[in-house]
């Protein structure tokens, strides 16, 4: 009998394999243009002070993705959509306000990273570059719409996989003081100034719209059932697809600090990211900095495409109105050209996108915690108690963040 159980195990295990994908495109959100700007900011202003910072958002977004992704599975449901069942329609328009401010944050830095590389590698003016990235999300949203969601999670993985060699590449050349990297794992700050970048890297590290999608990418690829087996084994599966998709965006993001920290300290400039580019180039070489700025490229065609898909969920769950992506995705381009048109600096505009994005976190995370949490949304499987502490004190640490970004801001003013 037990040999027969270690086969049916045995031959279930393989399965797991093909359940991977909704994780990967969610976790295109972790590795977004506004992370590189974010990031490579603090690795060039502070060295290796807030590796601490990527380390604890990562490991808060391994825990509120999976959060995210079990409610689509045991539910049924969107995130957007259960809340739009429990709110009145004021509160339901209210609602969706900020949650659609924080995905056009999103689509902004988005487009203006993906413009930025084009610049780099090409030569473009910002607005052309711009629309360029808008029309090629277009073809991949096409992708989605035509073909259904395995075959749009196959592009989002490539782009992924391009965007980690773009942007690991750099370590192979770079001098890393690795033990001052492990000396960054200490959490402190150095000034109000770091405080501003940490909720800023918050901000682009756990991002509100991943929340809100992730829930309707596990529900659109597996769907319900009232098969607790089948649920147990989706929820197994989708654990394993999240810490390996949230794996690798964490060590993209921490390889870009680590980058800056060691190639760039003190150079002028790079606290934008063409100085970046530039100073890479300088420090090791034009071939790193093309594979740079093709990363970068590849950020910003994936995750505005996820982007639009995420603005999507949103609406369609808060407002039971559905917009063509396609449609969206052309809507949500006209602010971004305007900036880039009025000469706004991108680098400048990409990290204020992730402070608004950081202040939209807690309205995602603390409803979706509060519905995992709940017997009569999640039945059996409802969060156990120690889950929901910990995801308490989670939120509160984040609302704490973000009241101090907001009172450093305003003093600042």
């Amino acid at each position: 009998m037990a040999v027969e159980v270690a086969e049916r195990k045995a031959r279930a295990r393989p399965r797991l394999w093909l359940l991977l994908g909704p994780a990967f495109v969610a976790a295109i959100a972790y590795v977004d243009p506004g992370n590189v700007a974010a990031n490579l900011t603090a690795g060039a202003k502070y060295g290796y002070l807030l590796v601490w910072v990527l380390v604890a958002a990562n490991a808060i977004a391994v825990f509120v993705q999976y959060q995210s992704a079990k409610l689509g599975i045991v539910t049924g449901r969107s995130l957007p959509e259960l809340l739009g069942s429990r709110l009145g329609t004021a509160g339901r328009r209210l609602y969706w306000a900020q949650a659609e401010l924080v995905a056009a944050a999103t689509d902004i830095a988005e487009v203006i990273g993906g413009a930025i590389a084009l610049n780099l590698l090409f030569g473009l003016p910002l607005p052309l570059g711009a629309l360029i990235v808008g029309a090629a999300a277009i073809g991949i949203l096409a992708v989605q719409s035509r073909r259904g969601q395995r075959p749009f999670e196959a592009v989002i993985l490539a782009l992924l996989g391009v965007i980690a060699v773009g942007f690991l590449a750099g370590l192979v050349v770079s001098p890393v003081d690795w033990k001052a990297a492990a000396n960054g794992l200490v959490p402190r700050f150095d000034g109000a100034p770091t405080v501003l970048l940490a909720a800023s890297m918050l901000g682009a590290t756990v991002m509100p719209h991943a929340i809100y999608l992730h829930s309707a990418l596990a529900r659109d690829r597996h769907g319900s059932s009232d098969d607790a087996g089948r649920v147990r084994t989706l929820l197994r599966a989708t654990r394993l697809d999240v810490v390996l998709a949230l794996v690798l965006a964490g060590a993209v993001n921490i390889a870009m600090l680590l980058l800056a920290a060691a190639a760039l300290p003190g150079v002028a400039g790079t606290d934008t990211i063409e100085g970046a580019h530039a100073a890479i180039g300088a420090a090791l070489g034009p071939v790193v900095a093309a594979v740079f700025a093709i990363g970068l490229l590849a950020s910003g065609l994936a995750s505005t495409s996820v982007g639009s898909y995420a603005g999507a969920t949103i609406m369609s769950g808060l407002l039971h109105v559905r917009v063509p992506l396609l449609v969206r995705r052309v809507v949500t381009l006209i602010p971004a050209v305007i900036i880039l048109a009025l000469g706004v600096d991108p680098t400048w505009a990409l990290v204020l996108s992730q402070v608004l994005l950081s202040l939209g976190i807690p309205f995602a995370m603390i409803p979706l915690l509060r519905l995992t949490g709940s017997r009569e949304v999640m039945g059996t499987q409802v969060d156990r108690r120690w889950v929901r502490w910990g995801g308490a004190g989670i939120a509160g640490l984040v609302v704490v963040l973000n009241l101090a970004l907001v009172v450093l801001t305003l003093v600042a003013l």
